[in-house]
């Protein structure tokens, strides 16, 4: 039985190479064409595509760059299996999100979340500035304004995890919440609390991450984001996690919260 695919429709290319490696990227993304499989030949893809055989070489290396294409001599031009596609890649994130999203795409995303974002959070608890507490409080309170199914509130929502990201004061993890803004977005949008009890309850605990940031309590912080990433995939599957976690005792250094 195969998983809903849901197509979020990205901003178009603006170069004819980039276009055609758009179109094919979402092409092999898709299934089009498959693992393995050799790609039509030059004069049939410049034919296809309207395009000189300059422009689609460069096509051909920008997804060889992006690992979902390799060219072998005698061989020709073969879409490489998906463990080789560069994720991280935002044009390849772009194209998922194009070709259509699944269960499986939107569990791979959430699990490196969990591998991420709580421990951001733990951080940003103990790095964070005041420009940092307040982008998050602005993001919040964009959040209680907006609608639940709108993309105002899909995108105060993802203001919010990147603004989480940018007060751990680590790099590499403020990059990964920038490549990944796109999925993110998709995922927010799909996993939208339309029920007002699933809307109270997404609010309750992103307000539980900017309070224990702001109180310096990154165990509270990291705890916070772990359900919080747990309940929108519950929304995927189409349920809604009733009970909340235990709060993580509070250290001596973070006071009572209201």
């Amino acid at each position: 039985m195969t998983s809903r695919i849901v197509v979020i429709p990205t901003r178009r290319a603006h170069s004819n190479h980039a276009e055609v490696s758009r179109s094919i990227g979402v092409d092999i993304i898709a299934g089009r064409y498959a693992e393995g499989t050799r790609l039509p030949g030059d004069a049939e893809l410049t034919s296809m595509f309207g395009v000189s055989r300059p422009v689609l070489r460069e096509s051909v290396k920008t997804l060889v760059a992006k690992g979902l294409l390799t060219t072998k001599a005698r061989v020709g031009t073969v879409v490489r299996e998906r463990g080789a596609w560069n994720m991280f890649d935002a044009d390849v994130l772009a194209w998922h999100l194009d070709a259509g999203i699944d269960k499986r795409f939107l569990n791979d995303l959430a699990e490196i979340r969990l591998a991420v974002e709580p421990r951001a959070a733990m951080l940003a608890a103990a790095r964070r500035s005041e420009e940092d507490l307040a982008e998050l409080k602005r993001s919040m309170d964009r959040m209680r304004r907006e609608a639940s199914d709108s993309a105002g509130f899909a995108d105060a929502d993802l203001a919010l995890h990147v603004a989480v990201a940018r007060a751990s004061g680590n790099l590499f993890m403020r990059s990964i919440g920038h490549v990944i803004e796109a999925a993110l977005r998709a995922s927010f949008l799909l996993s939208a609390p339309v029920e007002v009890e699933d809307r109270d309850t997404v609010l309750l605990w992103h307000q539980k991450i900017v309070d224990s940031i702001a109180a310096g309590d990154g165990e509270a912080a990291s705890a916070a984001m772990v359900f919080v990433i747990h309940n929108g995939m519950s929304r995927h599957e189409g349920t809604v996690i009733e009970t909340a976690p235990a709060e993580p005792a509070r250290s001596a250094q973070s006071g009572e919260q209201a």
